[in-house]
């Protein structure tokens, strides 16, 4: 959880989204506290990710506390993170 990911496929194809629950070992939910909100994830097939060595700490705390984060934090996050110009580091899992 909170792994920063870039969908591969679909509407939402290249965007960047962080995970906020695993579901099982091939799918993941997922939001970006824009276009998915947290009140409306999006369940992924890991297959349609492309993750990155990115991780968003805030996320992880609110999680790890048992609270939902807010879309705001969720958004304002990916931005920092993106900005840091550490996106040119992505793998494949």
């Amino acid at each position: 959880m909170g792994r920063v990911v870039f969908s591969k496929t679909g509407r939402d194809g290249g965007k960047p989204f962080v995970i906020v629950q695993v579901v099982n070992e091939r799918y993941v939910i997922i939001c970006d506290g824009d276009t998915r909100k947290i009140e409306n994830p999006k369940m992924k097939n890991i297959k349609h990710l492309q993750f990155t060595k990115m991780t968003s700490f805030e996320v992880i705390d609110y999680l790890n506390k048992g609270e939902i984060p807010d879309n705001h934090i969720i958004k304002k996050s990916l931005k920092r993170i993106l900005e840091r110009g550490e996106s040119d580091g992505k793998e494949v899992w």
